[in-house]
């Protein structure tokens, strides 16, 4: 499975990217929603893995864009974030393809592999 992974802190972003290889999935793990949208025409995610907090455009801008592209919109959406308030509401981010919701200080890399494969089946 191939895996946009979205994180702009480069330890939990290599950390991430080795749980899930090790898992057995291709990562293309980018730093920012830019680089992110640009790279999804390339490698053409199953899934995505997002920080809401991004520099230049938060992660639901980043969303609004990845969704506007037809080719894009059915593909399912991680919030691996550290923010506690969601900034939008729990029916914008279902509307946006959020499939999952987990809080990074509470979450194991275990618990986010097995995330990612529950969307594999619905995919």
């Amino acid at each position: 499975m191939n895996i946009l992974l979205i994180e702009p802190d480069t330890q939990l972003g290599d950390i991430y990217s080795i749980a899930l290889q090790q898992a057995g999935h291709n990562v293309n793990w980018r730093r920012d929603a830019q680089d992110a949208i640009a790279s999804a025409d390339d490698t053409r995610p199953d899934v995505v893995i997002l920080e809401l907090q991004l520099a230049r455009h938060n992660g639901v801008e980043f969303l609004y864009e990845f969704r506007s592209y037809s080719d894009w919109q059915a593909i399912p959406v991680i919030l691996q974030t550290s923010a506690l308030n969601l900034p939008a509401g729990a029916a914008l981010l279902e509307r946006l393809g959020v499939r999952a919701v987990h809080y990074k200080p509470q979450t194991t890399l275990a618990e986010l592999v097995t995330s990612v494969e529950r969307q594999t089946v619905s995919v």
